[in-house]
């Protein structure tokens, strides 16, 4: 079934808009999910229903509270289809250091009415790991408390609409 590109483009950066930049898991749980969507997450465990995806990403984003996501690119299909890749950021603690980033790509499945029915994840678990360590390590040695300021500050080169606050507090 083809779709309109500008409905699945519009529907897309309302996804990324309310999840990536807002951060507002439960709108964007309800406005961007069908009732019964297919979240499959290759590492941490698939998820089945929009009820399901709310009970896990809302823990998951909080207890991950200084990892943000920066846009790289999407391409967006005549099916509806829509591939985004991405940098799972993690400011570094190490003054002038380069953020601490492991990269991902998201499939999502345009089901109409502005809403997708399928999201796929992929990324690393061993770069994800390495990337942890390493954020720990600098914590410890620059800044044990950086976790909890749960910083923004380098939201990459995208559109406007792809970038946020420099803090999770300061978001709108």
């Amino acid at each position: 079934m083809g779709f309109d590109r500008d409905e699945v483009e519009a529907a897309f950066q309302k996804y990324w808009q309310l999840g990536a930049v807002g951060e507002s898991w439960d709108a964007w749980c309800d406005e961007c999910f069908t009732e019964d969507v297919t979240y499959v997450e290759h590492v941490l465990g698939n998820k089945n229903g929009r009820e399901e995806v709310r009970a896990w990403i809302k823990p998951i984003m909080a207890e991950y509270g200084e990892l943000y996501t920066a846009y790289e690119w999407h391409q967006v299909g005549d099916d509806g289809r829509v591939v985004v890749y991405m940098q799972n950021r993690r400011d570094n603690p190490e003054p002038g250091g380069a953020p601490i980033d492991f990269p991902g790509i998201t499939v999502l499945q345009y089901a109409g009415g502005g809403k997708f029915s399928l999201e796929e994840d992929f990324w690393s678990l061993p770069e994800g790991t390495e990337t942890m360590k390493r954020y720990a390590k600098a914590c410890r040695e620059f800044d044990p408390d950086h976790k909890s300021k749960r910083t923004r500050n380098d939201w990459g080169n995208g559109p406007t609409w792809t970038r946020g606050a420099p803090t999770y507090d300061a978001r709108s």
